[in-house]
């Protein structure tokens, strides 16, 4: 992956890539992961990338990404955003929120517990252009998973 650069930013790039952010969170949770993958593109190409901090996951490409959506909503059906704000820097946009949801689903292999989480979490955008090339997130899985109930998996237990 070629290296972020900073570029000349004016307010009309910061307004495209904040609308790009809004589309790509919205559709994240009405689960409209192709309109999602969108904004990952722009006319001369373009792919999905996650880097999961807490856990060391990469999800690179379409195929990669779209399965980790397929994954954490299967887990957590209801995950939504809560308390966003906006940090907008020349070379990415961080986005502070507390995610929320509720396991109704397989975790880790686990069955559901029934039990909601709310964790602060901090995203880190990086952009070619107007187009997201990277999404960094940064966030407490300890916490995460003793809300839910499966503090069995700090024991050697998820990636």
């Amino acid at each position: 992956m070629r290296p972020y650069s900073a570029e000349m930013v004016t307010d009309a790039l910061r307004q495209r890539r904040l609308d790009a952010i809004r589309v790509h969170m919205d559709t994240e949770v009405t689960k409209e992961f192709d309109a999602t993958l969108a904004t990952f593109k722009n006319d001369s190409g373009g792919r999905a990338r996650y880097e999961i901090m807490a856990t060391g996951q990469v999800f690179d490409g379409d195929d990669e990404v779209m399965a980790y959506y397929r994954t954490t909503r299967t887990a957590f059906p209801d995950q939504r955003h809560d308390n966003v704000r906006y940090h907008v820097a020349d070379d990415a946009v961080i986005v502070e929120f507390d995610l929320l949801g509720t396991n109704l689903g397989e975790f880790y292999g686990l069955p559901p517990t029934g039990k909601s989480f709310r964790v602060p979490v901090a995203a880190v955008f990086f952009f070619d252009d107007d187009r997201i090339v990277n999404e960094r997130i940064y966030f407490d899985a300890a916490s995460l998973v003793t809300q839910i109930g499966r503090a069995e998996l700090l024991v050697g237990g998820a990636p």
